[in-house]
């Protein structure tokens, strides 16, 4: 660390599930910090992943709290996974809102962002998969959405390939508090070791047994 100025704050990453989330996390962040699956509700936990930033004024840590798929509940895990999501966005710098427009799955994104337009934060409109979706549904669905939430800026991402990702890790950078780091510089995630290797493990059975495994799994690792 140099004697640049020093950034640090919460950045809530929020969407309907499946919304790609957390590749974009592990875009942003640089490595693999969460697990990704076909699979709904892959992601259970708070997950964190921390992201670096360096301009010429300052370097910046940016805590990225990849929440759950904020959904309607009907389970009793379902609930649970719901609010854990909204304690993730809570005293957020910024919250992120990461919408498919290919599957845009209006039941779960409505309800959402009637949620998300009564949140103080500065709000983030990411649209994801710009290297599949066509643009001009695309620019129509940003103008739609930009009339329900007031976004302070809109941005046009693929969190697979990071096209538009660095533009948007920049600015979001620029949202940022001044203030001490909160974590090492080398850190990537609070995950320890031992829950790392459960989620990579978990990720792995989602893709090789996609047809014969059920949503609930749980992995212990032994050693």
């Amino acid at each position: 660390m140099s004697d640049t100025q020093t950034r640090c704050g919460v950045v809530a990453v929020l969407g309907a599930p499946n919304a790609g989330k957390s590749t974009l996390v592990n875009q942003l962040v640089g490595q693999k910090v969460a697990i990704t699956s076909a699979k709904a509700q892959t992601t259970r936990a708070r997950m964190m992943g921390i992201a670096l930033h360096t301009s010429d004024d300052a370097e910046t840590q940016m805590i990225l709290v990849d929440t759950p798929g904020i959904f309607a509940p009907k389970r009793r895990l379902d609930r649970a996974m719901v609010s854990a999501a909204w304690e993730g966005a809570e005293a957020a710098d910024a919250v992120l809102l990461l919408v498919d427009p290919v599957k845009q799955r209006r039941h779960e994104l409505e309800p959402l962002l009637e949620q998300v337009a009564q949140r103080p934060e500065r709000k983030i409109l990411v649209l994801n998969k710009v290297d599949v979706a066509k643009k001009e549904p695309l620019l129509a669905l940003a103008q739609e959405l930009g009339e329900k939430v007031e976004f302070e800026t809109v941005y046009f991402v693929s969190a697979l390939t990071g096209d538009g990702v660095p533009e948007m890790k920049q600015a979001l950078a620029g949202m940022m508090p001044e203030g001490p780091w909160m974590y090492p510089e080398d850190q990537v995630s609070d995950a320890s070791e031992r829950l790392l290797a459960t989620e990579i493990t978990r990720e792995q059975l989602y893709q090789q047994l996609h047809e014969e495994l059920p949503y609930d799994s749980a992995v212990r690792p032994e050693k």
